[in-house]
């Protein structure tokens, strides 16, 4: 194996030769306290960083057992070390040459702890897998700054991220307990017949629309004493706080006063929260699917019957295709697709739904008879799904009172702060009868199990199909864009990168007319449960992050290539 010394001369000998002369840099290289693997160099310096991967011996890491010996720990000590890799790197470098030459960096967290692959440790080693920008002038080698960059930045990057010794006990500690917490208080939900969990003093709004970080004067939350329950964590102990029940949950108040703030919580109570994001004892059902109008969406033969019936020229809804989809189509499509892929709980916000699909007064009822209305409205449909399939719903509802007739709980934001109202919203309900009949029927009606069709594999190497993501919204296969856009519930671009890749696997093993979407679902994310990413790529990626069933099945569903 060639060494750290190796790795200097080399560097130093191909200065100023064409860029190229990196391609020579593919092996691995022994240092005095880790092993640096250099996987791809990249052929051009404004192209995509090198991707490298270094190995630490636990013998000089010295990490202790008990902060990775079981899943939770081990998903939030490996997101520690990338916060604190990405931390050091970017406090000890300085950029050299163009484009991302001189760069030394690492997948970049937001504030959710996610399962990586940017680090993985086990009782023999913790491996760390970053991008390099290898410097140049112009097009020939920088190989002096190559060599400062990785024979001594890099080593030192190691030191401080990657030895335990030189962190702070606890806030690694501290790290891994917030997530422990976290997972186990959703555990608890289901048999507590709960949905979801706002802790006492949790901060709920963000700094911003683009930064999602707390708002330093936001006012903690606080329970209502009706709704109140009580929890004694692993390691925090006793936790008190809001818990939404099972059924249908409406969140109504006057504008701007926390409604949209308090379900954008719950929608990312799915995913733990590193300390002192405001949200680390928000937790929510992992079921939990957010639910919108999407006008303009493919639809591949989704049975959307039990919303739209009776459309004119004898279109199919039981087997619903198009190109092009209605907002009432598609929320309806969207909430079919969800319960395919087994979730329990719909989130729903007024400002993002189709009017004419959650609600039809008295009035429009009398006006236009059902005879010549396609669509039943959700409102006569979501009690249905909690009775008939165990499908819980909270619902944003400002504008509205008619659901106050099939609601179980209603939750009233003030300031920011919650009361329970649901026996007032009741007594209003039988003050003012809207006298308003129920349609669609008293039953939901089956849950979708659709058979995806075959389809022809456009390779038969999935290293060759290209893809790439845009933002943290499309993805591109081939030259046929995914939006993603609507899929709210999408955190972070790796989780993206990640789906991508793994839709060219199951186009090419899956979809092959065999499988239902549940089906196809249930195997892949258990391969990737038990083998990682690695077996997606060529490379060992660095830069994916575990998603959802339902983030996969949500890009799985808008690809239009599968329309028949």
């Amino acid at each position: 194996m060639a060494t750290e010394a190796d790795l200097r001369r080399f560097l130093n000998r191909i200065d100023q030769q064409s860029y190229k002369a990196y391609k020579d840099l593919e092996r691995r290289y022994q240092f005095p306290t880790f092993t640096l693997l250099v996987d791809r160099v990249q052929g051009d310096p404004f192209a995509s960083p090198s991707q490298f991967r270094v190995q630490v011996p636990q013998r000089q890491a010295k990490f202790p057992p008990t902060l990775y010996s079981n899943h939770s720990r081990e998903v939030a000590l490996r997101d520690y070390l990338t916060r604190q890799f990405d931390r050091v790197a970017q406090a000890i470098r300085q950029r050299r040459g163009s484009g991302s030459s001189g760069l030394i960096a690492i997948a970049q967290p937001r504030q959710t702890i996610l399962e990586r692959t940017s680090v993985l440790i086990n009782d023999n080693w913790v491996e760390v897998r970053f991008v390099v920008g290898l410097p140049a002038f112009g097009r020939r080698v920088a190989g002096r700054q190559a060599a400062a960059m990785l024979c001594e930045d890099l080593p030192e990057i190691v030191e401080q991220a990657l030895h335990y010794a030189s962190l702070k006990a606890n806030e690694v500690q501290r790290h891994g307990e917030t997530a422990e917490d976290a997972d186990w208080l959703r555990s608890q939900l289901q048999p507590r017949e709960l949905v979801a969990f706002i802790a006492d003093g949790s901060v709920l709004p963000r700094a911003s629309g683009v930064d999602d970080r707390p708002l330093k004067t936001g006012i903690p939350f606080q329970s209502p004493e009706s709704l109140r329950v009580e929890f004694t964590c692993p390691h925090r102990g006793k936790v008190t706080g809001m818990g939404i029940p099972a059924g249908v949950t409406l969140i109504v108040g006057g504008g701007y006063h926390g409604k949209s703030t308090l379900l954008r919580a719950i929608e990312l109570g799915v995913y733990n929260h590193i300390p002192g994001d405001g949200r680390e004892l928000v937790v929510t059902d992992t079921t939990a699917v957010k639910i919108r109008a999407e006008d303009g969406r493919s639809v591949a033969g989704v049975d959307i019957s039990p919303f739209i019936n009776q459309l004119p020229l004898g279109r199919s809804t039981t087997q619903f295709i198009t190109e092009n989809a209605s907002g009432s189509t598609s929320q309806a499509a969207n909430i079919m697709e969800a319960l395919e892929a087994g979730s329990r709980l719909l989130l729903v916000d007024e400002d993002t739904a189709a009017t004419n699909f959650m609600i039809r007064d008295r009035r429009m009822q009398a006006l236009i008879a059902k005879e010549k209305e396609p669509i039943t409205p959700f409102i006569d449909k979501v009690g249905q799904l909690f009775t008939d399939h165990g499908v819980s719903t909270i619902l944003v509802m400002g504008g509205s009172g008619d659901y106050f007739d099939v609601a179980n709980t209603v939750i009233a934001m003030q300031d920011f702060q919650p009361q329970e109202v649901t026996d007032r919203a009741r007594a209003i309900a039988a003050e003012y009868a809207t006298h308003r009949a129920p349609e669609g029927g008293s039953e939901f009606g089956s849950l979708p199990c659709r058979t995806l069709p075959r389809t022809q594999s456009r390779q038969s190497d999935r290293d060759f199909v290209k893809w790439k993501i845009r933002e943290l919204h499309t993805i591109v296969i081939d030259r046929e864009d995914i939006d993603l856009s609507a899929v709210e519930q999408l955190d972070d671009p790796a989780q993206l990168r990640a789906i991508a890749a793994t839709l060219v696997y199951l186009e090419q093993h899956y979809l092959t007319g065999k499988y239902t979407i549940s089906e196809i679902l249930d195997q892949v994310m258990a391969e990737i449960v038990s083998n990682g990413f690695d077996f997606l790529t060529y490379c060992p990626p660095g830069d994916f992050a575990l998603f959802r069933r339902f983030e996969l099945a949500a890009a799985l569903n808008r690809w239009r290539s599968l329309l028949p």
